[in-house]
Parts: structure tokens; C-alpha cells; sequence
């Protein structure tokens, strides 16, 4: 290929602009947002509205960065990014029960946007890719496939149209692909949507000094070993990273989360449902950590003290769409990461579904189908990848009370099954490795339902 175009350099945008540097003379990025580079004062822009909150990197996500990107991990640990390991320091809880340590996972805990620059540079590396600062209006179409796109003129260099052989939209949940292909005459790929009405909240703490009060402590600490967040035995009771899933007394489910970055700090996040949505103020935010059963999140707000303002999100809804069920599909057009799915985040699978779809990419542009064929192998091969997030994501949160979107069949014996097994992997270190590999995404949900995985959760000890 000659010109691809990649829409938004997130980073599914990111990823897939590094599988296309093997394959086109030209990779361009356009990206709205003016990009910072990576040199330790990353913040979050315009364009990533939940960039400040905290986001997980799981085990697959991690995995598909570094086979497209060698020595990433440990290139951002040195740059200050903290590494954990969840068999010593990555605590889960399940209502203040702490699940045995299993696996020799890595985990690596930093912000957004400290990840996103450290993509962008190394991305950017490649010959041939560049990005280009402009607004996308749409596509352009000659027959059956795309062969452009339609840019809004800002600037000297922003040309009204990008001639391209592939266009690979990363515009986020909030893509208006369905509006460009109706424009063009094709029509919009179908869309799923479950309302689950969440809302979270993130706020960066760094550890206390001496003397100060708690939640609102006045020392620096910001050298190793000091007495500040780089010991997570004097902040965290030893948890590097930890997750808390609780039902309250009245029946709202609660998740929390927190973990050590870059800077010698710890960022914390906590999540609730309708009516129980945290607030910005520090108060319901220190609060709700040290209402939480898991002993981290009190020991958080009771040793550090919380830097800037809590930043909020809300996520209205999951959603997914179904381009594998379109009879017709422009050929030179594909879609990745939340433009094909967003699910709640609070699973975190949206950038190791990110890394997935760039595999998927990569194996479509070498099987030869792409650009020059309506990308159905590419979708159909995205659609497994969807469906294994969709089913551990959609299906926790059809147990919400809140929740008012059909059941589908054998849904109350599936959730008895999975609260099962769920209890177990809290005792049982066979059934919670198998759990931690479908929270991290390298075995798919299914494998807890085998009949050993379900022998071993009813024979698991209960305390």
C-alpha cells in the first residue's frame, strides 16, 4: 500500500499505525488533539475524555504491546513506570476477603498518558509514520470501496481530502462511522447497547510524611525508600497494586481500585452504579476508601495525601457494534478498539482489546484479503475477541439490580455458577490462577465452567 490513514492516535489508533508501518509506504495519523511528547509531563487531552482515571494493563494487553513493540515493558519501567507481580503484590478482594496470591503474572502500573506517550514515541520511530493535527468530515468512496478521507482544512498542510488505500478508524466509543457509511450509501453496522449508568472516580495520593494527618498529609517524600509511596508495606499494608469488588448492606455493589506510578505516587479509583456515583469532592472520595472492606484503601487515605483535584467519568453504557453481520461493507475500511466495542471499564479490557485488534489487523494484511476486499475476516476474527470481553464484562453487570436489558437464556444458573467459582478463587489457588487468566484475558471465560474448574469451586473451603 501506498497511504494508509489511521483516525486517532489513542492507543488502538497507535497500534495499529505500528502493524501498517510493515505494510504501506505511508502511515498518517490524524489526531485532533496537538500531541505532547513523551518526556515525564504527560497529561491528559481532550480527545481521551477518561485519560486522568486510572486504567489497568492486563496480562494480554501487556503481552500484545511488546510483540509489536520489543522491550516496552521494561523501556516504561525505567522511565519510572512500577512493575508488580500477582503472585506478591497484586491483591484482589471479594467483600474484604483477600484472594490467595497466584501466578507469576507482571503487571506494570502507571497513568494513561504516561502509557500513551511511551506507544506514541516508539510508534512514531517507524519511517513512513507521521501524524497530522486535523478534524476528520468524513470518507470518501469511488465504487466499492473507500479512497479517502475528508478532512476540515485548518492549516497549510491539512489537505481537503487524504487519498488512501486502507482507512482505519480509532475515533473511540463515539465514532461516527455509521453517519460517514450512510453518507456513502452502505449501511450502518448494527449496535448493541446496555445501559449500565456507572460512574468513577480517580485521585492521585503520595505518601505521607511524618506528623501529618490522614488523607491530608504535608510531607514531599519523593525519594526511594523514604517514608513515602515507594513502600507499599508502610502505605498500602504491601499491596503494589489491589482490587476490591463489594456488595454494601443495602445491596450496591462498589469497586475500588488502586496502584503504585510513575513519580513515587499511587493513583486510586473508586466506582459505583445509579445512584451510588462517587462525587468530585475529596471528602466522598477518602470517604469511600475508607468505607471499602479491603485494607489497602483505608490505609491509602489514613498514610497519603491526596494531590490535585478528584477527576470523574461517566460511562452511560456498554456497546458494542456487529459490523461480522453487514452483507455489504466498503472494501479499504476497517475499525479498531472502542469503535468496535466499549465495555465497562472497570474490568479494564479496553486496551488489551486494543492490542488484540492489532493482531487481528496483522493477520488480515498478511493473509492478502486487505486492503482490496471488504474486511469480513478481519471483523469476523475481532468478533471472537469481542464476544470473550463482552460475555465477562456484560454479563457481571446484568446481575446489577439497576440494570434493565434482557436476560439471555440460562443467565440465573450461569451467575449461580460464576458467584461460585468466584467465592472459590478467593481459598483455592488451582481455581483463582484460572480466574486471574480470564480477568487478564488469555483464556476465555468458558474455561471456568469446565466440570474440574466447577468440582474444584464446590470443594473449595469457605473461609
Amino acid at each position: 500500500m501506498r497511504t494508509v490513514a489511521v483516525l486517532g492516535a489513542g492507543i488502538a489508533g497507535l497500534l495499529a499505525a505500528r502493524v501498517l508501518a510493515e505494510h504501506a509506504d505511508e502511515v498518517v495519523i490524524v489526531e485532533r488533539d496537538e500531541l505532547a511528547p513523551a518526556d515525564g509531563t504527560e497529561s491528559p487531552r481532550r480527545g481521551v475524555p477518561q485519560g486522568a482515571q486510572m486504567h489497568a494493563l492486563l496480562e494480554a494487553g501487556r503481552r500484545g504491546i511488546e510483540r509489536w513493540l520489543p522491550g516496552f515493558t521494561d523501556e516504561i519501567v525505567a522511565a519510572g513506570a512500577v512493575r508488580a507481580n500477582t503472585g506478591t503484590d497484586v491483591y484482589g478482594y471479594l467483600d474484604g476477603r483477600r484472594k490467595v496470591l497466584v501466578g507469576d503474572l507482571p503487571m506494570v502500573s502507571a497513568t494513561r498518558p504516561f502509557l500513551e506517550a511511551h506507544i506514541r514515541r516508539r510508534v512514531l520511530a517507524y519511517p513512513g509514520v507521521r501524524v497530522l493535527t486535523a478534524n476528520v468530515r468524513g470518507l470518501s468512496f469511488r465504487g466499492e470501496r473507500v479512497d479517502g478521507v475528508r478532512l476540515a482544512v485548518g492549516g497549510s498542510d491539512v489537505p481537503d481530502t487524504l487519498p488512501t488505500d486502507l482507512v482505519v478508524d480509532a475515533t473511540g466509543r463515539g465514532t461516527r462511522i455509521a453517519a460517514w457509511l450512510a453518507e456513502g450509501g452502505w449501511p450502518e453496522p448494527p449496535l448493541e447497547r446496555i445501559t449500565v449508568d456507572l460512574g468513577y472516580a480517580t485521585a492521585i495520593f503520595r505518601g505521607s510524611g511524618a506528623g501529618s494527618g490522614p488523607g491530608t498529609g504535608s510531607g514531599s517524600g519523593t525519594g526511594p525508600g523514604s517514608e513515602s509511596g515507594s513502600d507499599p508495606s508502610a502505605v498500602t499494608d504491601g499491596a503494589t497494586l489491589a482490587q476490591s469488588l463489594s456488595t454494601r448492606p443495602d445491596g450496591r455493589v462498589r469497586v475500588a481500585t488502586l496502584g503504585r506510578i510513575e513519580g513515587d505516587r499511587w493513583i486510586a479509583l473508586t466506582a459505583g452504579y445509579a445512584d451510588d456515583k462517587p462525587t468530585r469532592t475529596a471528602e466522598d472520595f477518602l470517604t469511600r476508601c475508607r468505607e471499602d472492606p479491603a485494607e489497602p484503601f483505608g490505609k491509602l487515605a489514613a498514610n497519603a495525601r491526596l494531590e490535585g483535584e478528584v477527576a470523574v467519568y461517566r460511562h452511560p453504557d456498554n456497546r458494542r457494534r456487529d459490523f461480522h453481520r453487514l452483507t455489504r461493507f466498503p472494501a479499504g475500511l476497517v475499525s479498531v478498539g472502542d469503535a468496535v466495542a466499549s465495555f465497562n471499564p472497570v474490568y479494564g479490557q479496553g486496551m488489551s482489546s486494543a492490542a488484540a485488534h492489532a493482531s487481528c489487523l496483522a493477520d488480515a494484511l498478511e493473509s492478502g484479503r486487505l486492503p482490496g476486499e471488504p474486511a469480513a475476516h478481519y471483523f469476523s476474527a475481532v468478533r471472537r475477541v469481542t464476544d470473550d470481553a463482552w460475555q465477562t464484562s456484560v454479563l457481571n453487570d446484568l446481575r446489577l439490580p439497576h440494570v434493565t436489558a434482557k436476560r439471555p437464556p440460562g443467565f440465573a444458573l450461569a451467575t449461580r455458577l460464576g458467584d461460585l467459582v468466584h467465592r472459590a478463587a478467593v481459598t483455592d489457588p488451582v481455581v483463582g490462577l484460572r480466574f486471574l487468566h480470564v480477568l487478564h484475558m488469555i483464556a476465555p471465560p468458558r474455561t471456568l465452567m469446565t466440570p474440574s474448574t466447577l468440582l474444584r469451586a464446590i470443594r473449595a473451603p469457605r473461609n
